[in-house]
């Protein structure tokens, strides 16, 4: 529902909000993405914001300025009631994220979507609000999810030694940067056991409910 409707919206909210200077600093980060992948891309449109956009949307690329803005045009909708579709969580996740809560845990999330779609998603979950037991959200401005460098710095801005910190994801590569960098590492991989799993040297496993 998130997407069709970012897409759908988009030129109107350009347009309603051209003089908005955190759409100005989007938008002139989309150009300075244009820019720099041109001479990669020769199918890539001339310099246009909704074309660009909707080249970047039909490509699904993790673009920081796209996710910035998709996360504006969602804020929007949600307050003008336009949004009012719930994101699906496990059945296991708000258990896990109140126990953890209660024993002091720092929960943050680390994502590609922006810091403010984070935020939409989880103050609106089949769960409920999952917004107070989160500390923190980290998206691509952080760094890309790949790199090692990344998660120091969210240790750094959690204020914990990295080596304290568990990152759980579903995304070996992603795991792969983290226990670079120091942090523990669990792979979450939802679902019944398959023959053909992939060997990992991170620990699996199937639901939150496992991790103590």
């Amino acid at each position: 529902m998130l997407f069709p409707y970012a897409r759908l919206r988009l030129h109107d909210y350009l347009a309603q909000h051209a003089d908005d200077p955190g759409v100005r600093s989007d938008l002139a980060l989309l150009r300075a993405e244009h820019d720099a992948e041109s001479p990669r891309a020769p199918d890539l449109p001339p310099w246009n914001p909704e074309a660009y956009i909707f080249w970047l949307m039909d490509r699904d690329r993790k673009s920081t300025g796209l996710k910035a803005l998709q996360g504006r045009i969602w804020e929007a909708g949600y307050r003008a009631g336009e949004l009012q579709g719930k994101g699906e969580v496990f059945p296991d996740v708000r258990p896990a994220l109140t126990r953890w809560h209660d024993a002091g845990k720092t929960i943050a999330i680390y994502s590609s979507g922006s810091v403010q779609a984070q935020r939409n998603l989880f103050a609106n979950t089949t769960a409920g609000d999952l917004t107070p037991f989160l500390s923190g959200y980290f998206d691509t401005t952080t760094g890309p999810k790949r790199e090692a460098a990344s998660y120091r710095q969210i240790a750094a801005a959690l204020r914990h030694p990295v080596s304290a910190v568990l990152f759980i994801s579903d995304v070996t590569v992603e795991l792969d940067a983290a226990h670079a960098a120091g942090m523990r590492t669990v792979l979450c991989t939802r679902g019944p056991a398959l023959p053909d799993d992939s060997p990992t040297d991170h620990p699996r496993i199937r639901s939150f409910a496992e991790l103590a």
